[in-house]
Order: C-alpha cells, then structure tokens, then sequence
C-alpha cells in the first residue's frame, strides 16, 4: 500500500513523530511559573536595555522573555523530532542515549544530528570530533557524520580543520547538511524536501484525529511576580532583579 505521507518512513511512523513534537510543544507551553522562569537566572540587564533600547514596557518584555524559554525548549525537540523521522527509515535506529543519535543497524554509520549549524562552541565541536572518530576506529567500515539539519549550504565532505588550535582529521568522519543526510539514508535526493511539503498535510491530519481535551493552563509567572510588587512596591523589573540576584553585593538594596 501507497504511503500517503512521505515515500521513506510508514504513515504511522510519521504521525508517531508528530505526536512527540505536539507533546514537547504543549509541555512547553504549559504553565510558566515564576519557578521555572526563574531556573536558569534571568538576565536583568539585558532586560533593562531591551526596556530602554526598544521602548517595551516591563510586561510585555517578561511575556517576550517568557516566548523565548519556550521557544529554546521547542528548539530542542526539533532536534529529537529529525532523529526519530529516520530511526523510522529501514535499516537505521536512534541512538536513545547511547551516545549517537543515529546509526545504521550493521554498524556502517554513525551520527550526530544538530538542528543549527552554529548550536556548538569549539570545546563542543572538539569533543564531538573525538568521540566521531573514535566510533570510526572501532567500527573499521562505518562512516561517522556531524549532521547540521539546517546548514549554510548543501554539502557532504570530511571533516578536517583546526578546532581549538588542534589539527583534527580522519578517514571517515564527515559533515554533512540536512538535505544530503536525508538523501543519504533514505536514497532520495527530494526526502528532507518530502517531509517539508507534506508537514502541512500531515499536522491538519493528525490535529483532526486527536481529541482536544489537553488543557494549556496560563503562564502564571507574571501574575506571580505582579502579586509580589504590591507589598514590595518594587517595579516588575527590580523585582525579578531582586528575586534572583538578592546574594549578589548591593543588590539587597533594591
């Protein structure tokens, strides 16, 4: 039977994927508290220039910082979301956490999949080097790819050159585009371009055939913050200055 999706991947495959990424999505979304807003430190002094700079007043600018965690968090699960599509191609598997993110199953391929070309620092592209080619050197057949889902170009070369003032190169360590890696797993040069056309489709389908009684609560960390000011009298800002930084020297002052 005819796929109606894409030509690589089973139907199920595909709205399996899509499922994971609409949960990702909802679980990002659900209900920012004040806790979790404030987890990673939020940069107040960025946020001061951000004010004043682009004339936002301070609620709209703790919604905006709000959209950006969950669109970081979101970031992330595009990732895993290319990795599972093709765990589903025949031949191949996910890594699920045993230090690849795909792999062919005879062992003749192992990668690394990054959704940006410039999501690693050089101490990150370094370790991933090394790790790439010491898969190589234990597997004497297998290729191991650095794959950038979203490149500045379409390529598949080795991947030599100097990263953190080291020479790095080997035999069978490659980087490669999304468009290419897709092509060279599934054996179609249009298959990264399939699954992009056909999304639309897909996601209507799947939305149709779900039932809607996943509730999205309101992100509850500005209402939060807004109760603290009454009794502090502070401004939203120096609130979340003082809630974060209050150890910091001075800052008790605020």
């Amino acid at each position: 039977m005819k796929n109606k999706y894409v030509n690589y991947i089973s139907d199920e495959h595909l709205i399996k994927c899509i499922e994971n990424l609409h949960n990702s999505y909802l679980k990002a979304k659900n209900n920012i508290t004040k806790k979790s807003l404030y987890k990673n430190k939020v940069d107040t002094i960025k946020l001061t220039f951000d004010a004043q700079f682009n004339d936002i007043d301070e609620e709209s600018l703790i919604q905006s910082e709000i959209l950006r965690q969950i669109d970081k968090s979101i970031n992330n699960s595009i990732g895993t979301f290319h990795e599972q599509i093709l765990g589903g191609v025949k031949g191949f598997e996910i890594g699920k956490l045993s230090g690849f993110d795909i792999k062919a199953k005879d062992n003749s391929l192992f990668a690394d999949i990054k959704n940006k070309h410039n999501t690693m620092n050089s101490s990150a592209s370094e370790a991933l080097h090394q790790k790439l080619a010491r898969y190589a050197d234990d597997y004497k057949n297998a290729k191991c790819y650095w794959v950038q889902i979203l490149a500045k170009g379409s390529f598949c070369e080795l991947w030599k050159g100097d990263i953190n003032g080291k020479e790095y190169s080997h035999s069978r360590v490659y980087k490669i585009s999304g468009d290419q890696f897709y092509s060279l797993l599934t054996g179609q040069n249009d298959a990264l371009y399939q699954l992009y056309k056909t999304l639309t489709f897909v996601i209507k389908d799947y939305l149709t055939s779900i039932k809607s009684d996943r509730t999205i609560y309101k992100n509850s960390a500005l209402d939060e913050i807004k109760s603290n000011i009454i009794t502090t009298k502070k401004s939203i800002l120096e609130q979340i200055t003082f809630d974060n930084y209050k150890y910091y020297l001075g800052f008790d002052k605020l």
